[in-house]
């Protein structure tokens, strides 16, 4: 078994690390608030006081953290992931995040003789607590052969994408559906409820119709009851939206569908809904349709 290292234990990157304390890895964690580590040390994982000292303590360290300034914080300084690692050594980013800076970081960690690989995932706390999880990985093809088994004891499913950026542009690919999903699936709710259809049926109708996709089947019930903590909040979703926008200006791709989604995601939070999960644009449709609760 490897050293392994996990900075960033929040929502996801703290169930991450449980899965790789449960296959036996030893695990050594950092966490910008510590007492959000705190089950996990229940569990079994080390606990070291700065990224730094969690690179230099693994073989292959791991990261996720919310955006490309909290990486950038995480990753360099005296204190960061870049000073703890040494010629031989793997840096894995599972963050979402723009993938230029991953590439700018990845030529850093070549520098010191180690290897990055951007591993983001798609899925949901659901998925990932029901064991499946997808990774895309970018990087050298060889570093993520080496790695793959770890990776495979996080989810099921580990596929390479590419070079260094690729995978977490492929994340940002991703993840514009989600948010879009959602906002279709709010207006057949709401057009369904407002006609005289109780909310509840018109979900249970389109959660086992052929618009079901499984991020449906899994967020889309939000509707009826949120979550009391986001599993993705507004926030974050409107961060990977900016980021595909950004994206597809420099590669010339038309996105109007996430330009529009990306407006009501603006609404939620000037509704006062950022810290909701992006499910919330459900609550700003109904608003602008006349329901209220």
């Amino acid at each position: 078994m490897a050293r392994l290292g996990y900075v960033g234990l929040g929502v996801m990157g703290g169930r991450m690390a449980k899965r790789l304390l449960d296959a036996g890895h030893a695990v050594t964690g950092y966490n910008r608030t510590p007492s959000k580590a705190d089950w996990l040390r229940e569990a079994g994982m080390h606990w070291a006081d700065s990224p730094r000292a969690v690179a230099e303590s693994a073989d292959v360290t791991f990261s996720m953290v919310t955006n490309t300034a909290a990486l950038r914080a995480v990753t360099g300084g005296p204190d960061g992931i870049l000073a703890g690692l040494e010629a031989g050594k793997i840096y894995v980013d599972m963050s979402t995040v723009s993938p230029a800076v991953s590439q700018e970081l990845a030529a850093q960690v070549a520098e010191k003789g180690a290897h990055m690989l951007d591993a983001p995932v798609s899925g949901s706390v659901e998925t990932l607590e029901k064991g499946k999880l997808s990774i895309m990985v970018g990087g050298d093809p060889d570093v993520f052969e080496k790695i793959k088994p770890i990776l495979l004891d996080i989810g099921p499913k580990a596929t390479y994408v590419g070079k260094n950026g690729l995978a977490v542009t492929m994340k940002i690919a991703t993840n514009l559906s989600l948010a879009v999903q959602m906002l279709a699936f709010s207006e057949g709710v709401l057009l369904a409820e407002k006609s005289g259809i109780q909310r509840e049926i018109a979900v249970e109708v389109l959660t086992n119709s052929v618009i079901a996709s499984p991020m449906v089947k899994y967020r889309c019930p939000f509707v009826l009851n949120m979550p009391e903590e986001a599993w993705f909040n507004v926030n974050m979703m409107q961060k990977d939206m900016n980021l595909a926008l950004e994206l597809a200006r420099q590669v010339d791709v038309p996105m109007p569908t996430t330009t529009i989604t990306n407006e009501f995601l603006t609404a939620a939070r000037a509704m006062g809904l950022a810290e909701y999960d992006f499910a919330i644009l459900f609550e700003v449709l109904a608003r602008m349709s006349g329901i209220q609760k």
